[in-house]
């Protein structure tokens, strides 16, 4: 039988503490190594022959998901100052055109075309599109390798002339109010956006520096006000951060600090008018919302909202009359509109027990219209106006998903208890005739637990793939997300982390005895940091999963953190340690995935990885692959896809995007011993 890519070892001393660790496959970080790039070459070669019976399915796959998108489509358009601007796509084209109307029944005006821009291109990635003020120009960002290193461009609408104004950037921009001048970050070696500069927007200089962040723990960033009247220059650390104004309208000015920072005080501002609201964790972890003058914001503070333990607050959006808090409730989001005139509050309710909701365009801060956007599970995502005066709610738009019918299926909300009896929630899709009482059926079960980034339970038409077939599908809202509040995400970080592996573990065996699953029908999904998670579990309980599949997996966490070197390293001290510290390196040391994998019976693996991922380096994956397939007793395979022209997102345009999913879930059907279902698709 042919034998997968087995890389040569090549031992690497590690010395940290006292502590000797031989790494035998060190080497695969060195990209000039020649061996490198034959190696990863090798493991997409080994990929195709071993995936080639699944060939049918993948097209299958492909087919079933492309059916599922309405090609010709378009957002619903957001009014601004007479102009309707929104996006659409064209049946063929992969990437998006922008586009606007002077009226509704107005001819289109074309603003920008992405398959143009990507002509020639294996990837291309637009990250910000900014109008300004005057509507005559429009300024965006551009990467055309997944490195994450941005271009900065500006067209002239009347004329259609456009300009490259700066190389190097990284994801924030702004205009200023005259749209003489525009704000963006620039990054250092280690691609850590420390600089904010001030470009002429004509291209007729090569800008100033306007401020600059030597804490190496530290990202900046750069926004403006909805209103125009404010610049807004972020400074943030993961603990920590510090905001900076400038008067739009006046953006030669030197910014001006809102409050100075404080160790472990995180705050947003929010300007409206004379005033700035502000959301802070200054007296709770959930933060509390106050309202401070602008010209004096270190004044007195006038309370708001006080901070409530059962209450997270994670946003605010002032309107001429009113006060949008977005929250965090018993796991989910919440919407609380607030009038101005009156201080009365009210929640935007939702309809179903597990869901997303989150802000869309609101370019007006004069408006009485809340635009949002609604989705679960089984519910493609809606657009809705929501008239915060009259409490009536429009449905703007529901995105398309040609032959989908959500009746045909269910979402649940259940809860699973912790080794110290927290609640987790997961939320779960399945179809609506399952029986739950003639289980086990399969499960496929997803999580990230880091950062304190909720997982969203939103819609995704490729799951349907699975329920389709049989499948239920859910999210573990773990610790070190935000799910449950603020104190969810610090309860699943430094020597807390154990928690969200346990959390997830805990989840799984939840759907296990509960009957809805089994270990065999059971397969696990993350991400990124989510697949830190899936080694972390895979190296703990085994036994529990069928397969398991980690993107751009995050599992070299030890050698990553004591390489000061790498992007990112140094900010993510405030996520994981700094393992310099001995007792931090030992945590560290303890859950690694790479460190711990060791002679064990490891499940089916579908590992993925970018060669240019700034984020996750490509090493990371392929030194775990090679150490798994080492030391796995089981005749499982680990697979490995490996995207030679991409970073961390994968394939870019919507085409590549779906083969991307085909391959990631026809491992997921195959193993879960789906591989022969036909999709149901009559009435159920």
């Amino acid at each position: 039988m042919p034998q997968p890519p087995r890389a040569p070892k090549r031992p690497h001393l590690h010395t940290e503490h006292g502590v000797e660790r031989l790494d035998p496959w060190h080497w695969i970080k060195d990209r000039d190594d020649p061996e490198t790039l034959p190696l990863l070459q090798a493991e997409n070669a080994w990929l195709e022959e071993q995936s080639a019976p699944l060939a049918p399915l993948r097209e299958r796959l492909y087919d079933e998901l492309l059916s599922r998108i309405q090609e010709d489509d378009a957002s619903p358009p957001v009014v601004l100052d007479g102009y309707l601007y929104y996006r659409r796509t064209e049946q063929g084209r992969p990437y998006t055109l922008h586009c606007r109307k002077r009226g509704p029944d107005a001819a289109e005006e074309l603003l920008l075309d992405e398959n143009v821009l990507a002509e020639g291109h294996d990837y291309f990635r637009l990250e910000q599109l900014e109008v300004s003020r005057d509507h005559q120009k429009i300024a965006w960002l551009q990467d055309l390798d997944g490195g994450e290193r941005f271009t900065l461009f500006v067209r002239d609408l009347k004329t259609g002339l456009t300009t490259s104004i700066a190389t190097g950037l990284k994801w924030s921009l702004a205009w200023s109010a005259d749209g003489a001048w525009l704000f963006a970050t620039r990054s250092d070696h280690a691609q850590r956006p420390c600089e904010i500069w001030r470009f002429p927007a004509d291209g007729s200089g090569t800008g100033e520096q306007v401020l600059a962040e030597p804490d190496e723990r530290y990202f900046l960033g750069v926004r403006r006000s909805r209103d125009w009247g404010y610049l807004l220059l972020e400074a943030s650390s993961k603990t920590t951060s510090e905001v900076y104004t400038l008067d739009a309208h006046r953006p030669l000015e030197p910014p001006k600090v809102v409050w100075p920072r404080r160790p472990d005080v995180l705050y947003d501002v929010e300007p409206r008018g004379a005033h700035f609201y502000v959301l802070s964790n200054d007296e709770g972890v959930n933060f509390r919302l106050v309202r401070v003058l602008a010209a004096d914001p270190q004044g007195e503070a006038q309370v708001i909202r006080p901070h409530d333990p059962q209450v997270y607050l994670t946003d605010v959006q002032a309107f001429a009359n009113h006060l949008v808090i977005w929250e965090r409730r018993d796991g989910m989001p919440a919407v609380c509109v607030r009038e101005l005139a009156t201080q009365e509050e009210h929640h935007i309710a939702m309809p179903e027990p597990a869901f997303d909701v989150r802000p869309e365009a609101n370019p007006s801060a004069q408006s009485s219209i809340l635009r949002l956007v609604y989705t679960s599970p089984k519910t493609p995502p809606k657009t809705w106006a929501y008239d915060m005066a009259t409490r009536e709610r429009t449905v703007l738009k529901e995105h398309p998903v040609p032959g989908y019918d959500p009746q045909r299926y269910a979402v649940e909300l259940v809860w699973a208890t912790a080794h110290d009896g927290e609640a987790i929630p997961i939320s779960l899709l399945r179809p609506r005739h399952l029986d739950l009482t003639n289980g086990p059926h399969p499960l496929f079960l997803i999580g990230y637990g880091s950062y304190g980034l909720s997982y969203p339970a939103s819609f995704r038409s490729s799951r349907i793939s699975l329920v389709d077939r049989g499948a239920i599908v859910g999210i573990a809202h773990i610790r070190g997300g935000s799910e449950r509040g603020r104190h969810w995400y610090e309860n699943g970080k430094f020597e807390h982390k154990a928690n969200t592996f346990l959390d997830f573990i805990h989840a799984t065996e939840h759907l296990q005895r509960s009957g809805w699953t089994t270990p065999a029908k059971t397969v696990i999904q993350g991400g990124s940091a989510g697949g830190l998670l899936m080694g972390a579990v895979m190296n703990l309980r085994p036994e529990l999963f069928r397969a398991v599949v980690a993107n751009v997996p995050f599992v070299d966490a030890l050698n990553t953190m004591l390489d000061a070197d790498l992007p990112l390293t140094v900010t993510e001290y405030e996520e994981w340690g700094d393992p310099n510290e001995r007792e931090v390196f030992d945590r560290l040391r303890s859950y690694a995935p790479y460190e711990n994998v060791c002679p064990k019976p490891y499940p089916a693996t579908y590992v993925t990885a970018g060669l240019n991922d700034p984020r996750v380096g490509y090493w990371e994956p392929a030194k775990w692959v090679q150490k798994l397939r080492a030391c796995t007793t089981s005749d499982e395979p680990v697979l490995f896809r490996v995207h030679l022209g991409a970073g961390h997102a994968g394939k870019s345009g919507r085409y590549g995007q779906l083969e991307d999913l085909s391959w990631e879930l026809s491992f997921v059907i195959d193993k879960l011993g789906l591989a022969d279902q036909t999709p149901e698709l009559k009435d159920r």
